[in-house]
């Protein structure tokens, strides 16, 4: 019976579209009673879908994910408290907040690769908060993994959380110039990986098209 349950889902899955790259065989289908917008997981951070990684591992699209209800305290300079790179001035798809201290604020991709380097130890990197800020960044999509200790206790070769990837960690690195050469744009342009950020590309590496603005790696 689940052999031919199993065969039936992914029959199913085979007919249906991608809603963020067209194609066909996507296998998740959004949570939100009555909306049949379905996608491939790798298209998720592109299409701003989120997939929460816990309990019935519930998905949504963009217009039914679910959204940070604390707002932002206004400040001077917006800056993400990991990368310290600017940030929007409000919560969104790619810029979070933490809910004890709503005064943390980091991108998507940044609190995704703290999450996964940091395991069990996961808090807020400002106000150290744990218990609710754990609980929604799940909610948000954010993948935690069980690691302990933190990457950075037992791999010394994993530098600071604030030092960005760069270098290509494709199987064939194509660049004339190695791995470790980085244009800002064009086919040498290095994308990281949108839920990591532990591992790079480039765009011709892996033949990501110049309208493709995100890039998973196959770990993740």
């Amino acid at each position: 019976f689940f052999v031919t349950d199993t065969r039936h889902v992914i029959q199913e899955a085979a007919k249906k579209h991608c809603f963020t790259c067209s194609k066909m065989g996507a296998t998740i289908t959004c949570w939100k009673t009555g909306c049949d917008r379905s996608f491939h997981l790798p298209c998720a951070p592109q299409g701003e879908c989120v997939t929460q990684f816990f309990g019935l591992y519930r998905s949504f699209c963009w217009e039914h994910r679910p959204q940070q209800a604390v707002q932002t305290h206004p400040r001077q300079n917006n800056t993400c408290s990991i990368c310290l790179d600017t940030v929007e001035d409000k919560t969104s798809y790619k810029t979070m907040v933490c809910p004890a201290c709503q005064d943390a604020l980091f991108h998507r991709h940044c609190i995704q690769r703290l999450a996964l380097h940091a395991g069990i130890c996961f808090h807020c990197p400002c106000c150290q908060n744990q218990e609710p800020f754990l609980m929604e960044m799940l909610t948000m999509g954010i993948r935690i993994s069980k690691r302990l200790p933190p990457s950075w206790e037992s791999d010394p070769a994993v530098g600071a959380l604030d030092q960005r990837h760069s270098r290509c960690d494709a199987g064939t690195c194509l660049c004339p110039g190695g791995r470790k050469h980085i244009e800002e744009e064009g086919p040498w342009e290095l994308l990281l990986c949108s839920s990591c950020a532990a591992e790079g590309t480039h765009r011709h590496c892996s033949s990501l098209e110049n309208s493709t603005s995100s890039w998973e790696c196959k770990g993740c």
